[in-house]
């Protein structure tokens, strides 16, 4: 009993701790996911074929582990099962079982995964304390992340719920055209929806995207700011050169690399 809880301690410590190793796992696990992420948008539309199948029993094989040890150093696998990424991974999961059943049809699915990319608090607070660039851009970085993943994620439920039953949405790359021209309110018009389900899942695209479009706007012309949390008033936003904290005037010790 106490060797599996030593285990399950360590298997703990690589997806929460601080160390060098833990900080490297996690890394790796963020390789994976954009690894992953990009082999499904460059087979989304593919032929089903025996090489993605082979790919995809090793990348599904990947993900169970992965769940696997996220659920067994859980405390609270309920609210776990809540979060976002888990419940994608296991939408992305279920679209592999039935591939080899129902080809490449619910493959487009799969882009969803792109979501984990900004659900990781782990994984932000490692780029924050390695890469001062990422502490000096963080919001710009975030905004440019979700919007992108909104494109991505959009684009495959348009092209999975509406592709063939709209005219001019035959391809993921129409799903695409037709998800940026609404996104931007471009609307050129050669692809529209025409079915009340389509015109509500243009509506979803416009209200959430453009929401996405502006605070990406906002991030990258508003002042650079560094997240440091003061010690006395807990205000968390600061410049990146402040040596005191202009809410409460106490003294601050941004972490820096001497860089101006």
């Amino acid at each position: 009993m106490s060797d599996n809880r030593s285990l399950q301690d360590s298997v703990r410590l690589l997806y929460e701790g601080r160390s060098k190793r833990a900080t490297r796992f996690r890394y790796g696990l963020l390789i994976f996911d954009v690894a992953t992420i990009i082999f499904f948008l460059a087979t989304a539309t593919m032929e089903f074929a025996q090489w993605i199948l082979v790919a995809d029993i090793v990348i599904g094989s990947l993900i169970v582990v992965d769940l696997v040890m996220r659920f067994w150093i859980a405390t609270n696998r309920l609210r776990l099962l809540r979060r976002v990424y888990i419940l994608v991974d296991l939408v992305v999961l279920a679209s592999l079982i039935a591939a080899p059943f129902f080809g490449q049809g619910l493959a487009v699915l799969r882009v969803l995964r792109s979501l984990r990319l900004v659900h990781s608090y782990h994984l932000l607070r490692d780029l924050r304390r390695d890469a001062l660039f990422f502490r000096r851009h963080e919001d710009t970085i975030l905004a440019a992340i979700n919007l992108t993943v909104f494109i991505f994620a959009m684009t495959a439920l348009v092209y999975a719920l509406r592709a063939g039953d709209e005219p001019g949405l035959n391809n993921y790359v129409d799903a695409l055209y037709f998800t940026v021209a609404t996104l931007t309110t471009t609307g050129f018009g050669d692809i529209a929806m025409t079915t009340p389900a389509g015109r509500l899942l243009s509506v979803g695209i416009m209200v959430v995207g453009v929401g996405l479009f502006l605070q990406l706007v906002r991030a990258i012309f508003s002042p650079a700011k560094v997240k440091h949390k003061c010690p006395e008033c807990g205000l968390t936003k600061h410049d990146v050169d402040a040596i005191h904290c202009k809410h409460c005037g106490h003294d601050l010790k941004i972490e820096t690399e001497g860089a101006t």
